[in-house]
């Protein structure tokens, strides 16, 4: 075969190819001293590129050919062949620096390749020896003009930075020696320390620190070093921080609420939460326009986080959280279905909101419904009334679980009967309600609405209803309607009272539950 001409392009055909490379390229690869001489010397051109602008002198620094790389270069007409670059960007240097070939990079860099050449992505020689952790390449290159300094990536990462990512402490003391900007940020704002303290990188870190490196340092976000350890679990980071001068009341974000103790409550981090606490400004547990860790630990799920901030004295009832729009922990915890946590929010004396109830109804949360009723606090009425009362009919399907406890926590159920729970329900349900009032003495709306079921409805109201209440059930309602108005109604309030067992139990219609096989609770089984 010979040329080819097509109007003035001459195409060369005598070149032979094999997985896309040419001859040469492959005899490189190979390192095969002996056809690389014959080919030259037959007159293939030593520069010739593949499908990926790959020509000889890569493939010799790829493949630790020094021999065939020597060749090369005296063969070639300039050194513009040495500094010649892949389709990415790379240089023969490039190459031999991510491979760690230290002969072939000293031989390139004796041969004229630039030592602070960049790739299409901005990447250095130098940034690819540390990222693959090439120690006695980095001593050669920086030992050559290689700048330490300066964006050696798109995104302004440089080798302090990858070096601290990577915990090359033995690269970094390399960079270090030749003074390296230990300030130096990429585009967001983070130094190499801030990276050591993200990814735990103990050793690196405290070898920056001891640098003079900024402990205090603030991301563009406004994170600092502390924050994000706090926020990774990196214990031995966040100690060496504080004892460099940490400041653990360094807001960390725009609003200025968010701190370190956040961050470790949020994540889970209960060692760190520990150390924190004390060092910590207890303005953010009840400051006007702050949020308290409280929260944090309540978004995170971390019930540990939530026990040691209460017991170290954090508010359970912290201040309303305008960022989540949140009235309290409670309210965020039911949201979250948090169950456990509510809890131990309400066991640490945690404000019911009348809200909660109907939350809890809302997502069938009855157990957490019935801790809720323990507390005493006032049940729903005014403004919440016909949002509770909703709620109840939507959760009517599971009345039996509930309806005892809210009847027996001293909820009027003149309240409930109105045409569209009564409708609702079951006729033991409704029957059951019944039984907490003078059902002689209901407000006439109630008994046109009972009367109105009867006849559109299967109910027949049970015959004692027809009766006058007993005046022991009348002196209940009287004594149950007096500790209600003292919110001394609750199961455990009754217990409480100096009363023999028989007498506390029929205030806790014991008698009732039984006729209706409700279940009674294992705390009533100890008092009897």
């Amino acid at each position: 075969m010979g040329n080819y001409t097509v109007g003035e392009l001459v195409m060369d055909f005598t070149e032979a190819y094999s997985d896309t490379c040419s001859a040469v390229g492959i005899a490189a690869r190979q390192g095969n001293v002996k056809l690389l001489r014959k080919l030259i010397k037959k007159g293939y051109s030593i520069d010739i590129s593949d499908n990926r602008g790959w020509s000889s002198i890569h493939e010799a620094a790829f493949s630790n050919s020094h021999k065939c790389l020597n060749i090369l270069i005296q063969a070639a007409d300039s050194v513009s062949f040495v500094n010649s670059r892949t389709y990415e960007g790379e240089t023969a240097l490039h190459l031999a620096a991510r491979r760690g070939h230290c002969v072939i990079v000293g031989r390139l860099l004796e041969a004229g390749a630039e030592a602070n050449q960049v790739t299409n992505e901005e990447t250095t020689p130098l940034f690819l020896a540390v990222q693959n952790g090439h120690t006695d390449v980095v001593k050669l290159l920086v030992s050559r003009g290689a700048d330490v300094n300066g964006s050696q990536s798109l995104c302004g990462w440089n080798s302090l930075h990858q070096s601290a990512f990577q915990g090359f402490s033995e690269v970094m003391k390399i960079l270090l020696e030749k003074d390296a900007d230990i300030e130096i940020r990429d585009d967001f704002g983070i130094t190499p320390l801030f990276i050591a303290a993200q990814y735990g990188q103990h050793e690196c870190l405290k070898s920056l620190a001891d640098c003079g490196a900024n402990v205090n340092c603030q991301a563009k976000d406004k994170a600092t070093p502390l924050f994000i350890a706090a926020q990774e679990g990196h214990l031995g980071c966040v100690e060496t921080l504080l004892s460099y001068g940490a400041d653990p009341n360094l807001f960390c974000n725009d609003d200025a609420w968010q701190l370190p103790i956040h961050a470790a409550a949020q994540h889970g981090r209960d060692k760190i939460l520990e150390l924190l606490i004390p060092l910590t400004d207890r303005m953010c547990d009840m400051g006007k326009g702050k949020v308290s860790p409280v929260y944090s630990a309540v978004l995170g799920g971390h019930t540990e986080c939530l026990r040691i901030l209460l017991r170290e004295g954090y508010s359970p009832n912290a201040q309303e959280c305008l960022v989540f729009e949140i009235l309290s922990p409670l309210c965020l915890a039911i949201s979250e279905s948090y169950m456990e946590m509510a809890l131990v929010l309400l066991s640490s004396g945690a404000r019911v909101l009348e809200r909660h109830y109907i939350a809890c109804l809302e997502e069938e949360h009855l157990s957490l419904f019935s801790s809720l009723l323990e507390q005493g606090d006032p049940l729903p009425s005014g403004e919440h009334l016909e949002g509770f009362l909703a709620a109840c009919v939507s959760a009517q399907r599971r009345s039996p679980e509930w309806l005892p406890e809210l009847l027996l926590a001293g909820f009027d159920p003149v309240h409930l009967l109105s045409e569209t729970w009564t409708a609702s329900v079951t006729d033991d349900a409704l029957n059951f309600a019944l039984e907490f009032t003078n059902w002689k003495r209901l407000p006439p709306a109630v008994k046109q609405t009972l009367s109105n079921h009867a006849e559109n409805s299967t109910w027949v109201q049970p015959g004692h209803f027809e009766s006058l209440p007993s005046l022991c059930h009348l002196c209940r309602l009287e004594i149950r309607s007096r500790l209600q108005s003292e919110r001394k109604c609750s199961r455990h309030s009754i217990r409480q009272l100096p009363l023999p067992v028989c007498l506390q139990d029929f205030l806790l219609y014991s008698d009732v539950c039984r006729a209706y096989q409700i279940p009674v609770r294992r705390s009533d089984l100890e008092h009897s």
